[in-house]
């Protein structure tokens, strides 16, 4: 059985643990939202999940429930971390419940887990789901429950209003599409927007350039979004008239802006510096 409303509020009252806005802590109060969350991830008996951000251990004890053979619990609280094992009891064989900030967590660290699974505070949500993708080969699809408008962001494609540097990142690793919405109501405390939940599969990277060289790239055209490629990337590239140079090497407009291309284009931009 998963943890009901009350029985997260008397485990929270118990530890004497209020949610920490520090640590962007909602806790679930809905099972039809971690059951939702754990169907999404279509857990096979070869998967090993890892959990970012297990908290008091709803979504933990869905994933368990819908299959999961193994389970990483990555938790930065201390507190919440050394209660897991008790709300877990039923299945110690298992779970690891690691004390760690996802942020910084290796490879060293965690194994070889094939799916990620998470609620992840917005401040930190884009990140976590990058440097997990990049230090994790293993790491092959996931769900992730995000804010509103950083679901938005990660999901956007090229032309796109929301689209961005995130957008073009996560595509450097994945597909990634919407999976659903959920609203305010079911976290505690409740907070000021809705989520939604981002589901991702890992695709083979673009040719052409190294992902940090790609990255630089992006970064350069998206720190400046209201310009032209040729402006935004002359600081990348040396100066303006190096920039529309390598731009036309890659088959890009030099009169371009960054929302319009695919990851694809930067990495075709990185790598025509070389040429």
């Amino acid at each position: 059985m998963g943890l009901t409303a009350r029985d997260v509020r008397e485990i929270a009252e118990r530890l004497g643990v209020r949610p920490s806005k520090r640590l962007g802590q909602n806790f679930v109060l809905e099972q039809g939202t971690v059951r939702q969350i754990a169907t999404l991830a279509a857990l096979t008996d070869t998967d090993t999940v890892l959990e970012v951000g297990p908290g008091l251990g709803s979504l933990t004890l869905a994933l368990l429930e819908a299959g999961a053979r193994k389970l990483i619990a990555v938790e930065i609280d201390p507190v919440l971390a050394g209660e897991l094992p008790q709300t877990l009891a039923a299945y110690p064989d298992q779970v690891t419940v690691l004390t760690a900030d996802a942020l910084t967590v290796t490879q060293d660290e965690v194994g070889t887990p094939s799916v990620l699974v998470a609620n992840l505070p917005y401040n930190v949500a884009v990140p976590v789901v990058l440097h997990l993708l990049a230090v994790l080969p293993s790491l092959d699809r996931g769900v992730v429950m995000v804010q509103a408008e950083v679901a938005d962001r990660l999901c956007a494609g090229p032309g796109s209003r929301v689209y961005g540097a995130p957008s073009v990142k996560l595509a450097w690793y994945a597909d990634a599409r919407l999976a659903g919405t959920v609203p305010r109501t079911v976290f505690w405390p409740v907070p000021n927007v809705d989520s939604k939940l981002v589901k991702f599969t890992r695709h083979d990277p673009p040719g052409g350039a190294s992902r940090q060289d790609t990255f630089a790239v992006i970064e350069a055209a998206f720190g400046q979004r209201r310009k032209t490629l040729r402006a935004a990337l002359a600081g990348w590239a040396g100066s303006a008239p190096e920039a529309e140079r390598i731009l036309r090497a890659a088959g890009v407009d030099p009169g371009a802006r960054g929302e319009s291309l695919t990851v694809a284009q930067f990495a075709s931009i990185a790598a025509a510096r070389s040429m």
